[in-house]
């Protein structure tokens, strides 16, 4: 597994729980606004010094009685064929696992879930069906077989028994109210649904590092048009 570090401890990345966060590289999304370009283009990668994977787990060992879960994020990790042992490995340490995904690989999720080798999943939803190509970076794929795997992905997480989120990174240029509203009748009615704002100091199209963030009051206007169709919404700056 290509480990290209961790994160020892976060209160918010896993609601609920204390966790940890391991960062692995390599994503097939190409996103603009991606604040992880480091563990996404090539060229960046091959910069990358590498945890080991016994480092790694010598860390879970050390912390098991401390932490609680542990998030595994990227880049995209369900690129990975190695993640269901992965995850194995780190749930028969008395860990609870959580998956950020851009749910571009169904059959992973389908598999982790049926395993019980995954407890919460958050799937990134990038933008309303029509602007996805743009939004993902990758305006020559086919948007038919693009938004078939997100939405049978969408599907997977609202079936499931598992917890899991949606959450939306609302850039400014690129998403507005309208685009949100668009989502909100895409994937309602679900658990729970996450309004994001844009964070610009690290992005991989350098072009944004110039945008400012929406204003807090604006998010949390569309949050209180969008809630009624969620168990959960909320605004996470």
């Amino acid at each position: 597994m290509k480990i290209a570090g961790i994160q020892k401890l976060t209160l918010i990345d896993y609601p609920g729980k204390l966790a940890c966060t391991v960062f692995l590289t390599v994503c097939n999304f190409r996103c603009p606004f991606c604040y992880n370009p480091q563990l996404v283009l090539p060229e960046k990668i091959s910069k990358v010094s590498f945890l080991s994977e016994r480092e790694f787990f010598n860390f879970l060992k050390e912390k098991k009685d401390y932490l609680e879960g542990v998030c595994i994020g990227g880049g995209e990790p369900t690129v990975s064929e190695d993640l269901p042992e992965f995850c194995k490995r780190i749930k028969k340490l008395g860990y609870k696992v959580k998956i950020d995904t851009n749910g571009s690989n169904p059959q992973m999720l389908q598999d982790l879930i049926k395993r019980n080798l995954v407890d919460y999943i958050a799937m990134d939803i990038k933008a309303p069906s029509e602007k996805y190509p743009k939004l993902i970076g990758l305006e020559d794929v086919s948007p038919f077989s693009l938004l078939g795997k997100i939405e049978q992905s969408i599907s997977i997480l609202k079936t499931s028994n598992i917890d899991y989120e949606f959450r939306t990174t609302v850039v400014p240029g690129l998403l507005d109210k309208e685009d949100i509203l668009k989502i909100t009748k895409w994937i309602s009615p679900a658990k729970k649904y996450v309004l994001q704002n844009f964070q610009s100091e690290r992005t991989l199209d350098p072009n944004l590092t110039h945008l400012n963030s929406y204003p807090s009051e604006f998010l949390h206007k569309i949050k209180q048009s969008i809630e009624p169709f969620f168990e959960t919404c909320q605004v996470r700056e």
